[in-house]
């Protein structure tokens, strides 16, 4: 018994703090790439934050929860780490299974919803406008100085169908270890810690 309760809270507590060195990952990537300039839209650095500090704090709950054995923060933990499966699950399916025709129509909706991610792309991929090149409007670009850019949407689709699998496979593991996650929370706040008086357990 008391081998189980130690084990299943070493698991519990690893797969936690390596929640952490992602979330601190995030956030440090984001901050990195809007403080060198990498990234003009405060949005999207502001976002991928929000998504490191959210996943800090439920990685902070579950290794506080499995270390004292609290019971109240376990069953949240337990309930907040299920719903981000589900989330991340789905995103990670419609990310591995989507067809070409959706990733350009996507593609194109971004691209014209947000000046700061056209010029971020065009400045990165040496590229200016979607479908064609137009020298009467201004671009992030080095070869706009001498008229030779391309137009950007054949340089994107060259690689988004790659990085969406990749995202979608990384987002897929991630989940399992979510969704094992859940099931050892559940494991260990029904075990009765050995070295707690009977009384304490609930």
């Amino acid at each position: 018994m008391g081998c189980r309760f130690t084990c299943t809270k070493q698991c519990l507590c690893a797969i936690n703090i390596l929640y952490v060195m992602v979330s601190v990952l995030m956030i440090g990537i984001a901050a990195w790439g809007k403080w060198l300039g990498l990234l003009s839209s405060f949005k999207v650095a502001g976002g991928v934050i929000s998504v490191g500090v959210f996943l800090f704090l439920v990685a902070l709950a579950g290794l506080v929860g499995a270390v004292k054995h609290h019971q109240v923060l376990l069953f949240f933990y337990m309930i907040i780490l299920f719903l981000v499966f589900i989330v991340q699950f789905s995103v990670s399916s419609a990310c591995l299974a989507i067809t070409k025709e959706q990733q350009d129509h996507l593609l194109e909706m971004g691209w014209n919803n947000s000046d700061s991610t056209q010029q971020d792309v065009e400045k990165s991929l040496n590229c200016c406008g979607f479908r064609h090149v137009d020298l009467n409007t201004t671009c992030s670009a080095a070869c706009f100085q001498n008229q030779s850019c391309q137009p950007c949407a054949e340089t994107i689709q060259d690689h988004v169908g790659e990085v969406l699998h990749f995202v979608g496979g990384i987002g897929l593991f991630f989940s399992l270890t979510q969704i094992l996650a859940v099931w050892l929370t559940y494991q260990y706040r029904n075990q009765r810690d050995p070295r707690a008086n009977l009384s304490g357990f609930l």
